[in-house]
């Protein structure tokens, strides 16, 4: 029997095989495909890097490893010691005559299709998430995901942004409404963030610049395709910058996302089928204007379906929607001119591939305005002590906004739900796996 150590060190990647100019290999991966023709049985491997096909020919291998072969159950996993060989009829041009075979770890019956062109509806994969995560579909969107969380960081990073971890637990809304999960924090009742809001303006009020990538909730009770309660938010916050100066750091970074993922992520975006994904333009829209294009009422937010014509209007672009209603932005959006009874706000919205992606703008900084604004939007200021007291001691202007990770990666692999991009979807009905 093998040990583990020993397939540690002498293991390598199938792709490293395809390449190796060794005679004698090592892998190990799932049994991916199982077949006989005749004499000859053929097993296909599949590790983190690849495929390879494992070709034991009857009378020319030892028996107990043609034996083997036979009784492999598919996503077993499976150790392989054998020599490589050229040749055209295997896929890749290579392959593996074994001189040894161990299986470390049978499978059972598998319970879904893990197929590319699976029928399983998403509900049951998702029931099987574990199983679903070895397709090579579910796993080419979360190496994009990968791509776009680690460039972004690389953006800001370069940027001279201070990556921030805000806390996940708190007292009391950061946005205001209802749509909070309650939870026991010894004998206080807390609340899971709905934003790192408040904590990420804390910071850029003393640290200028600051980013994050966090979890956040909203217990609202929908159940839709763009819709999940737990979120992963790309954030960020910044002195100085107004909502104008601050959707061109939206627009910079997405145009940075998509540049990496069609340079790092070519094969897997073939294999999802993208293929009209370009580095988009930008087009910067007053409300009032955006709003009359799609036929919309001022005062109301985009519905869905305006919200696909507008982006329809504006193919490959993030389609900025500024300077929307105070009325209908959160109370830390500062109203234009500074003025507590202000119509028009400094915040936005941006729109991509028909989806609403981000909103943002400027923050309030001035502490009695920031009360004021809390009792217009029925809030109590008393709640939120701690945070306008924060801009008593010299708070920079500021602005910042927020990016849905999933939905992101959502509208880059083209797909048709979010929680296809979510690895652990967490909805109204699913708290499992």
């Amino acid at each position: 029997m093998v040990s583990l150590k020993e397939i540690h060190e002498k293991r390598i990647l199938i792709e490293d095989a395809f390449k190796s100019k060794k005679d004698e290999v090592h892998i190990a991966g799932w049994a991916d495909n199982i077949r006989e023709l005749g004499k000859i049985r053929f097993l296909v491997i599949r590790d983190a890097s690849g495929m390879m096909q494992v070709t034991a020919v009857r009378d020319k291998v030892d028996k107990k490893v043609f034996d083997a072969i036979g009784k492999i159950t598919r996503e077993s996993i499976v150790y392989v010691k054998g020599k490589l060989k050229d040749t055209k009829q295997a896929p890749g041009g290579r392959e593996i005559v074994p001189d040894e075979i161990e299986v470390l770890n049978s499978a059972e019956e598998i319970p879904i299709d893990i197929s590319d062109d699976t029928k399983t509806e998403l509900p049951k994969r998702l029931d099987f998430r574990f199983l679903d995560f070895h397709r090579e579909r579910t796993q080419a969107i979360f190496k994009i995901q990968n791509t776009i969380s680690n460039s972004f960081r690389e953006y800001f990073y370069n940027k001279g942004f201070l990556e921030m971890q805000p806390p996940c637990v708190i007292s009391a809304a950061s946005e205001g409404g209802t749509e909070l999960f309650p939870v026991q924090y010894f004998e206080q009742k807390a609340f899971l963030a709905q934003s790192p809001q408040l904590y990420k303006q804390m910071l850029a009020c003393s640290m200028e610049k600051t980013f994050m990538i966090t979890p956040v909730w909203r217990a609202e009770k929908h159940n839709t395709p763009r819709h999940i309660n737990e979120i992963r938010q790309m954030d960020i916050e910044a002195a100085y910058y107004d909502q104008m100066s601050i959707m061109k750091e939206l627009t910079e970074v997405v145009q940075h996302i998509v540049k990496r993922v069609l340079e790092k992520n070519k094969e897997e975006l073939k294999l999802l089928d993208v293929k009209d994904l370009k580095v988009p333009k930008a087009v910067y829209l007053d409300y009032e204007d955006a709003i009359k294009k799609v036929k919309g009422k001022i005062g109301e937010d985009f519905t869905p379906e305006q919200e696909r014509q507008l982006c329809a209007m504006y193919p490959d672009t993030i389609v900025f929607t500024h300077s929307w209603p105070a009325s209908i932005k959160p109370f830390y959006i500062m109203p234009q001119g500074e003025k507590k009874d202000a119509k028009t706000s400094q915040g936005f919205d941006a729109l991509f591939k028909g989806v609403e992606i981000s909103s943002g703008g400027q923050r309030i900084h001035i502490p009695e305005l920031l009360i004021e604004r809390l009792k217009m939007k029925k809030l109590n200021p008393a709640n939120f002590k701690s945070y306008i007291d924060s801009f008593r001691f010299g708070a920079p202007p500021h602005a910042g906004w927020s990016i849905g990770l999933e939905r992101l990666t959502q509208q880059i692999c083209g797909l048709d739900n979010v929680k296809e991009a979510t690895m652990f979807p967490r909805d109204r009905d699913r708290l499992t796996p």
